[in-house]
């Protein structure tokens, strides 16, 4: 178990005995040769790039959307290293690796897709975070890395290191590990130099400056990362080497109902629920709640945790994953326990219920909304990834998708002035179990769940 208190220190410990590993060596190639363009080409946007005193300028062009100066070459497995500075204190960058061209995309003037490391100098500090350019957005918001973040220097050139090997993609910013993403698309792709579009025009002319671009692509040994810090996993049911050596374990095998039972009941329901194609499913029943397989509970209960999983909606769905649910309340519906909402907020009635929003995605449920303006989601029919983190003290923190979307305290007086108006209001101490299960909710909608992990804090 690993106590999130001592993960900057395990950074800072790190950034100094990793500066020198992973592509610095006599491997290594350089992608730029201080003088010309030679090897690249632009692609995408109007912005200029062009060479300086053996530095890369990209300048932004007003009007313009992304652009892209690419390697001719395509890369499969390397470490890449480069400076980066940029003179906006309002714009961003990023260096697109494994990344591919659609020439029929962005209405026929053709766009870059693919994983971009971010270079961020706004005050989200989000350098060294990753981003799929033109397909799914953000992979790893900074926000799951946040000690990382101070990392970045403004006004300056700052070092950036890529790692891609196989299916796992790290980054560091300035000897600081930032992102780890295991990942099964794009095996091979180009590398690119982004100068991002902007909308205001005192933006325009803004430059960008790239150099000491280096590459290495043969002998590369994984550099290390410090225990603690969040992966983020899209092999559906897997963990990595990296993520059982920080305590995760799968609630959910992908194959069987191993370590789930009906709630109240000693067995998985027989019917209402599925487990098939590495997904375990609650069946549609007309939108009534537990009256087809019921909920499913954990047969472990846990205290201190940080739990992820993604989910699957159909639309007009509403489901929930509820923890700190004991079985101790008699209920004719679902069992009681405080609950990550799980919905569609655009169709399902229940989004406009409650107060304030209480009842939308990722809040938590009738108690506390999700902060709406945060919230990256992803279309319905698409998977999102949920996590609840519960810290030893009860702090509890609400991700959607990478970003933090709200944050309360278990048995404060605030968090008991919430519960009095709400329908919890009758159930003595609600919320405030010092552990519970972990519970999957029978609305009556379908609804389908997979990579559900968790790991124990202390």
């Amino acid at each position: 178990m690993i106590n999130k208190s001592d993960i900057r220190a395990g950074i800072l410990i790190f950034s100094l005995s990793i500066a020198g590993l992973s592509g610095v060596s006599a491997q290594n190639s350089s992608l730029f040769d201080g003088k010309t363009l030679k090897g690249w080409k632009k692609t995408a946007g109007s912005a200029t790039y062009q060479v300086v005193n053996g530095v890369i300028i990209g300048t932004t062009v007003e009007g313009s959307g992304n652009s892209f100066l690419v390697t001719e070459k395509e890369y499969q497995d390397f470490v890449l290293d480069i400076d980066v500075k940029l003179e906006s204190p309002k714009g961003n960058s990023g260096v697109q690796v494994r990344s591919h061209f659609d020439p029929s995309g962005n209405q026929g003037k053709g766009k870059v897709f693919g994983r971009q490391a971010e270079i961020d100098p706004t005050d989200r500090k989000w350098s060294g975070g990753v981003y799929d350019e033109g397909r799914r957005e953000w992979l790893y918001p900074l926000s799951l890395n946040p000690s990382a973040g101070d990392a970045y220097k403004k006004d300056d050139y700052n070092h950036l290191k890529i790692e891609c090997i196989g299916n796992e993609m790290k980054t560091w910013i300035n000897g600081v590990p930032a992102s780890y993403v295991i990942d099964t698309l794009d095996k091979s792709g180009f590398i690119a130099l982004q100068v991002h579009g902007i909308t205001e025009a005192a933006e325009a002319g803004k430059k960008v400056y790239f150099k000491n671009i280096k590459i290495q692509t043969s002998e590369i040994v994984p550099a290390p990362f410090p225990l603690g810090i969040y992966v983020v996993n899209y092999v559906p049911n897997t963990l990595s080497s990296y993520e059982k050596k920080n305590g995760w374990e799968l609630l959910f095998d992908g194959k069987s109902s191993k370590g789930w039972v009906g709630a109240g009941k000693n067995v998985f329901p027989a019917r209402g629920w599925q487990i098939a194609d590495g997904l375990i499913s609650v069946l549609p029943a007309e939108g009534k709640e537990s009256t087809n397989g019921g909920d499913i509970v954990t047969t472990a209960q846990f205290a201190a945790f940080d739990l992820s999983f993604e989910f699957l909606l159909t639309p007009g769905a509403n489901s929930g994953l509820k923890y700190f649910v004991t079985l101790k309340e008699q209920t004719q519906g679902s069992a009681i326990g405080l609950e990550y909402q799980v919905l569609d907020d655009a169709l399902h009635p229940d989004a406009k219920l409650g107060r304030d929003g209480n009842r939308t995605l990722a809040s938590l449920y009738d108690l506390i909304t999700a902060d709406k303006p945060k919230r990256f989601i992803h279309p319905i029919g698409q998977w999102n990834t949920g996590r609840v983190v519960v810290y030893p003290d009860n702090r509890v923190e609400h991700y959607l998708n990478g970003i933090k979307v709200l944050d309360y305290q278990r048995a404060s007086p605030a968090f008991r002035e919430l519960v009095a108006l709400s329908k919890y209001k009758d159930w003595k101490e609600f919320g405030e179990a010092k552990q519970g299960h972990i519970l999957l909710q029978d609305h009556g909608n379908k609804v389908s769940f997979r990579s559900i992990r968790i790991r124990k804090l202390e």
